[in-house]
């Protein structure tokens, strides 16, 4: 088992785009060799959400919003902090374009079907959100 730690702390402050492009790299090769790749902080909601999607940006040349909603339909809890939504708004403007062009000659094949398993989440988003409605309707009945 191969381990990546990055020092980051869970503040809007944090510079994670610094780690982007070393964690984009890890990921990619732990499931090129197809191995598991388990990508966690404390809690699971800021810091890993936030590497996940950026990885998801580069795949597959989605924005954060879209890439962020395809990984709430497997982590409804995931929500970065707002210093990362920025983070993550301002690679998807000046660098994720550029990581893509990177990935594709570091990588030249890529034998994953990574579009269409995005588009496969991203067309069950509305339903996540009514079952979400549905479970906060139920929560507001009982109080």
């Amino acid at each position: 088992m191969t381990y990546l730690c990055l020092p980051a702390a869970d503040m809007p402050t944090q510079n994670l785009i610094q780690h982007f492009k070393l964690s984009i790299k890890f990921m990619h090769e732990c499931r090129r060799k197809g191995e598991g790749c388990l990508v966690h902080c404390l809690a699971g909601v800021s810091r890993s959400v936030t590497l996940v999607v950026a990885y998801i940006m580069t795949l597959t040349g989605l924005g954060w919003q879209d890439a962020l909603a395809a990984v709430r339909v497997v982590r409804p809890c995931a929500n970065p902090n707002l210093g990362f939504q920025r983070q993550l708004q301002e690679f998807e403007e000046t660098q994720a374009e550029e990581f893509r062009e990177w990935l594709r000659k570091e990588y030249k094949d890529n034998p994953f079907n990574d579009e269409a398993d995005i588009h496969e989440l991203l067309a069950r988003v509305p339903k996540v959100n009514d079952e979400m409605e549905k479970h906060a309707s139920l929560v507001a009945e009982d109080v």
